[in-house]
């Protein structure tokens, strides 16, 4: 009955051009082929699994020759090869990269690629303005202190200028990384800490922390509360009260949830608040017992109800407020620095920085 519905589902389409060529693709790589081969003939898999063998071997039966055009493994290829159907494929394309539109014309039409280096300024992904992380990120790297992160908007506390994390591994791993520190170098791991998202916390930190804890750790937990699961789109999760349908429901409270699974201390601080952060993070390393830090401000994303940009005036060029890597700073060529109004969304980290007074909350 799978296969008869492969066969059938409505989103495998053939369409037919110049029947000595036939290509056999998916997806986004679909668009790539229309735009390098406007005229082959074309079968777009909707149904990848299981793959419809009648189509497929109707296909082949009227093209002269069949390509099956796939990124990474021969998924596809495979699986007709067996069939009987005869198809080239990873001879031509490579198991690895990306497929592109010039690739596909230089395999197939023999057309070559500009491999001429470009001089583009490099733009490494940075954290949005506003971001709630970014205070956090600049108080770790002042502190000089060793950061198990984890995986989401806060992994760009490892790029410069934050250059605060150390570890990244998979969702969950920056507790049980830390915790495995603690263990085998007891007062060596004095200075290192665990940073975590409240969406990743709740999807698989939980027992990293309850691990912790039953094994006397001394874990130091920063969980970074954002309100949103912000870097893949701003789904809810249970710690914003909110079911991804959009209907109301019961909140986790993160801080209770830390205390019941054991932890000795739990703190909540304002993201925005720098020296608050400092003197927090500070007095819980000093603690024993396993500590939890929650760094509490939504993503600036959420809202568009911002106050005015800051301004900046009579700028003394000292460059502290480009350290916390905010793409609303820019320096001109004279060495100031200035605020791009269309990005600032007055979070009010780079005037706590100043300690000349040139910035200012905007009017």
């Amino acid at each position: 009955r799978l296969l008869e519905d492969a066969n059938s589902i409505q989103i495998n389409k053939i369409e037919y051009g110049d029947k000595s060529l036939g290509i056999v693709c998916s997806g986004v790589v679909y668009q790539y082929v229309k735009e390098a081969l406007p005229n082959a003939s074309v079968l777009k898999l909707g149904m990848v699994y299981p793959l419809p063998f009648k189509l497929l071997e109707e296909f082949a039966a009227n093209v002269k020759e069949l390509i099956i055009v796939e990124e990474l493994e021969p998924f596809f290829e495979n699986q007709l090869k067996a069939r009987g159907i005869a198809a080239k494929g990873k001879e031509l394309f490579s198991k690895q990269g990306e497929i592109s539109v010039a690739l596909i014309k230089e395999k197939l039409l023999g057309v070559a690629q500009d491999k001429s280096p470009v001089d583009l300024p490099q733009r490494p992904p940075v954290m949005c303005a506003g971001c709630p992380h970014r205070g956090v990120f600049y108080v770790l790297n002042k502190l000089k202190l060793t950061v198990t992160a984890d995986i989401g908007c806060y992994t760009l506390g490892a790029q410069p200028p934050l250059d605060a994390v150390d570890t990244v591994l998979c969702m969950g791993a920056s507790i049980g990384m830390s915790h495995g520190f603690k263990k085998a170098l007891n007062d060596g791991a004095k200075n290192v800490v665990a940073v975590i998202g409240d969406s990743t916390f709740v999807h698989s930190g939980l027992t990293g922390l309850v691990n912790a804890v039953y094994n006397k750790s001394g874990l130091k937990l920063l969980i970074l509360d954002n309100s949103t699961t912000g870097m893949t789109g701003h789904q809810q999760h249970p710690a914003t009260g909110v079911t991804l349908s959009g209907e109301p429901t019961k909140k986790l409270n993160l801080e209770e949830t830390a205390k019941v699974l054991g932890a000795d201390s739990v703190v909540v601080v304002d993201a925005y608040d720098l020296a608050a952060l400092e003197k927090t993070i500070k007095e819980e390393l000093q603690k024993e017992g396993v500590s939890v830090i929650i760094a509490r401000r939504p993503c600036a994303l959420l809202s568009k109800d911002y106050p005015p940009p800051y301004e900046i005036s009579g700028c003394k060029k000292c460059g502290m407020c480009l350290k916390i890597g905010c793409p609303a700073i820019e320096k001109t060529e004279s060495g100031e620095a200035k605020i791009n109004a269309s990005l600032c969304v007055g979070c009010g980290l780079c005037e706590q920085l100043c300690k000349f007074g040139a910035i200012k909350a905007g009017k």
